[in-house]
């Protein structure tokens, strides 16, 4: 079968199974066996032979570790000193609470390295708290979903730890071209919430006194050390991604349970279950996605791909773009590690022959897969938020879409200017560039 041949046939297979509501984990692995089955060199038991081989990673054993931190963290009550921290620091901004709101998601996200831990956790916090003040339902669930997804751009982030493991490329050196763009997007989103807040004249706190955040600040303190343990461990070189993790999760448990004493062991037994739950459903789809993006390659479709748009003459800019395009349209379908999977496989080829620096062509994906968490059908991020905030998706829709908009010109910025994504590993660790 011909590369064309075998991609139209597994694509379109996916698209069936994914229509008739089959969970996308089961339908990649479903998607791959006519293949095998119609190809005499091939047998079906390869799907779990490949499978097996993407378990078989010392760096993917960070992703159910990664999880059960942020769970750690939620659970410790770090989220209300966070909170209070962002509302000493930007609470007396038009629009208060949203200011907060982004705030909070930008210090969440360098200590959980989970859009969907934020969107709950941040959510359950803050959208009862924006409406009780007269917020807009919609804004306040769109807000909260559109600031999660610095949780997977700011470092830590599961999803660079998956990128860098399947396709070889430094986490560190991702870890620290995703600080700026990742401050980039708070900052944008910031200036949202003050545009929202003069137009809809959403109320503001008080201005904090130095005490006040001071105190704030102190109480917050060693939370906030986390994200230097992790990222400066990984940078350092002290400690691998996984073994990271690892220190994360026992500077968390240590936080909530000795420290803050708000981390008992009953809750503790439920942490362990809720991240055993999430660890599975992610893992099984690297399994099944690993699997599906083995076929492609064995058949050489990024080559055909490659060789299809090599009379397009295209360069970093544009293949940029066809990137980004790429990953915002598959991200609206599926759940954000797959499509890594598959499509940065897919695409990495294209990327390479256009001289695309690998860690500008990670962070332009990880960028566009992230927004996917919010864009329907699928939209984890948004699904949480609506449900916490106890509206339909489609009521969000337009705020989305609006925040949204400057969130794309920062992702234009970065496919135009690859020196905001490089511009701190070739300062702090030039090495992850080479």
């Amino acid at each position: 079968m011909s590369p064309g041949t075998v991609a139209a046939l597994m694509f379109g297979a996916f698209a069936v199974l994914v229509i008739l509501r089959i969970p996308v984990s089961f339908a990649l692995g479903l998607a791959c066996l006519p293949v095998f089955i119609l190809d005499d060199r091939l047998s079906p038991i390869l799907l779990i032979s490949e499978m097996w081989k993407s378990y078989n990673s010392f760096i993917l054993l960070s992703v159910p570790v990664f999880l059960l931190s942020a769970n750690l963290m939620n659970s410790a009550g770090i989220t209300e000193r966070l909170v209070n921290l962002a509302k000493a620091s930007v609470g007396h901004l038009p629009g208060g609470l949203g200011h907060i709101n982004v705030v909070v998601s930008m210090l969440f996200a360098g200590i959980s390295g989970s859009s969907t831990a934020e969107a709950a956790g941040i959510g359950s916090l803050l959208i009862p708290a924006m409406k009780k003040q007269g917020y807009d339902a919609s804004f306040s669930v769109a807000i909260t979903a559109c600031a999660s997804v610095m949780g997977v751009i700011i470092p830590p982030s599961i999803l660079m730890v998956v990128w860098g493991g399947m396709m070889s490329v430094s986490i560190g050196g991702l870890f620290l071209a995703g600080v700026v763009p990742g401050v980039l997007i708070g900052l944008f989103l910031m200036g949202t919430v003050l545009i929202y807040a003069r137009v809809r004249r959403y109320p503001v706190y008080q201005r904090s006194s130095w005490r006040d955040f001071g105190r704030a600040l102190q109480a917050a303190a060693l939370a906030l050390i986390t994200p230097g343990i992790i990222v400066g461990g990984i940078v350092g070189g002290f400690v691998t991604p996984t073994e990271a993790s690892v220190v994360a999760v026992i500077y968390s448990a240590l936080l909530g349970g000795v420290v803050y004493r708000s981390l008992g062991l009953r809750e503790f037994s439920g942490v362990l279950y809720e991240s055993a739950r999430l660890a599975a459903i992610s893992l099984f789809c690297i399994g099944t996605a690993s699997a599906f993006g083995w076929l492609l390659a064995y058949f050489r479709v990024p080559q055909a791909l490659v060789g299809a748009m090599a009379g397009w003459s295209t360069g970093v800019i544009s293949t940029g773009v066809l990137v980004a395009l790429s990953f915002l349209f598959i991200g609206m379908f599926i759940d954000a590690i797959p499509a890594i999977i598959i499509l940065g496989t897919i695409l990495l080829p294209l990327a390479q022959s256009a001289g695309m620096h690998p860690i500008h062509f990670a962070i332009i994906g990880v960028i566009s897969i992230a927004f996917g968490l919010v864009t329907p059908p699928y939209g984890l991020c948004l699904l949480i938020a609506a449900s916490i905030g106890k509206i339909k998706v489609v009521a969000a829709l337009k705020d989305v879409a609006i925040i949204l908009l400057p969130m794309l010109l920062l992702l234009a910025l970065v496919i135009i200017f690859p020196e905001l994504s490089l511009f701190l590993p070739r300062l702090i660790a030039p090495q992850y560039l080479e």
